[in-house]
């Protein structure tokens, strides 16, 4: 965000890894790290489902790549973990 701030002209980037993942297989590296069986404790809902109006979703991080050099530190899935670390140690507290 600081890089983004630092432009002379105000713009939009997309800041996304540039590739695509379902919610199910995010909640499986979640499930996962914290050794449990996503299958035994995820409910599926078939109304909540996202109607069929795209068939993939991608963010293109392209444009924050070549204006400011912007590049992914850590990979989605060390993202996931850090996202699962921090909710348990909120609940900690």
């Amino acid at each position: 965000m600081w890089l983004m701030l630092q432009q002379d002209v105000a713009d939009d980037y997309v800041i996304a890894t540039g590739r695509t993942t379902t919610v199910r297989d995010m909640c499986a590296i979640a499930f996962q790290h914290v050794g449990l069986k996503m299958e035994d404790h995820l409910v599926i809902d078939p109304q909540l489902f996202r109607p069929a109006e795209v068939d993939v979703l991608l963010g293109n991080p392209e444009k924050a790549r070549k204006t400011f050099g912007w590049e992914p530190k850590i990979s989605l899935e060390e993202m996931i973990v850090e996202m699962v670390e921090a909710d348990l140690k909120r609940l900690d507290k």
